[in-house]
C-alpha cells in the first residue's frame, strides 16, 4: 500500500513537469512564428490535452512498480518549423525551451523545500502533512534534472538531436535525422530494459540533485528523503 501511496503522491509532480516541458515548446514555437500548438489547443496547462496513454500512464506505472523509479513523458506538442521566422534559430530555441523550463523548475523547488522545512519547525503538528509534500518536491528536483539530461541525449527525436544536427555536415545531418523513425522505439526499450545503461547516462542528474539538495539539507524533514 505504501508503494501505491508513493505513486499517487509523485504522479502530480510528474504530470506538472512534463506538461510544463511541452507547454514551453509550444510557447517558444509561437514566439518564433509557428501557431500550430495554439491552433490545435495544445498551448494549455490542462494535463488532459497533453496525456499520452503509453508515455504518460503505462510507462510510469511499469517503471515505478518494477524499479521504484517514476518517469514518463507527455504527448509531443506539434510544431511546424516551416513557420519559424528563422528556421535554424527557431528550431534550436524551441527544442531547448522544454529542458530550460525543467531546469528552472528544479532550481525553483529548492526554496520550496526550505520553506516547507521552516513551516514544519513552526508547526510540529503538521509534519505528517508537510513531510510527504517535501518528499514530492525533492523528487521534483530529481525528476526535472532527469528530464533535462534525458531530453538532451543526441537520439532523434529528442530535443538534443535538434541542436546536434546543425553541427553536422548537411548530408550526414540528413541521415542522422532519419534515425528518428526508430528513435522512439529505441527510447522506450531503453526506459523499460536499459536500467543499468540509464544509470550511467543520467548520472549528471543525480550529481546535480545532490548539489541542489545540499543547499537546503538542514531543512529536510525525517522521512522525506529519497
Amino acid at each position: 500500500m505504501d508503494r501505491v501511496s508513493d505513486f499517487l503522491l509523485l504522479v502530480p509532480i510528474l504530470l506538472f513537469s512534463v506538461v510544463a516541458h511541452e507547454y514551453a515548446h509550444g510557447y517558444a514555437a509561437l514566439r518564433m512564428g509557428d501557431p500550430t500548438a495554439q491552433r490545435l489547443g495544445r498551448l494549455t496547462w490542462n494535463p488532459i490535452k497533453h496525456l499520452d496513454p503509453f508515455l504518460s500512464l503505462l510507462v510510469p506505472l511499469v517503471l515505478f512498480f518494477s524499479s521504484g523509479f517514476i518517469f514518463g513523458a507527455a504527448k509531443p506538442v506539434p510544431v511546424d518549423p516551416r513557420n519559424y521566422r528563422e528556421l535554424r534559430k527557431g528550431d534550436i530555441i524551441v527544442s531547448l525551451a522544454g529542458v530550460t523550463v525543467n531546469l528552472l523548475l528544479a532550481i525553483a523547488f529548492v526554496p520550496v523545500i526550505a520553506l516547507i522545512g521552516l513551516l514544519a519547525r513552526a508547526m510540529p503538528d503538521a509534519v505528517a502533512v508537510l513531510g510527504p509534500m517535501q518528499f514530492m518536491f525533492r523528487y521534483g528536483i530529481f525528476l526535472n534534472l532527469i528530464l533535462v539530461v534525458f531530453n538532451l541525449l543526441p537520439i532523434p527525436p529528442l530535443d538534443g538531436s535538434h541542436v546536434v544536427k546543425y553541427l553536422l555536415p548537411p548530408r550526414l545531418a540528413e541521415q542522422y535525422v532519419k534515425i528518428g523513425m526508430f528513435g522512439m522505439a529505441i527510447l522506450i526499450l531503453l526506459l523499460i530494459f536499459g536500467g543499468s545503461v540509464l544509470q550511467k547516462v543520467l548520472w549528471p542528474a543525480l550529481a546535480g540533485y545532490r548539489v541542489l539538495i545540499s543547499l537546503v539539507g538542514r531543512h529536510v524533514l525525517p522521512g522525506a528523503g529519497l
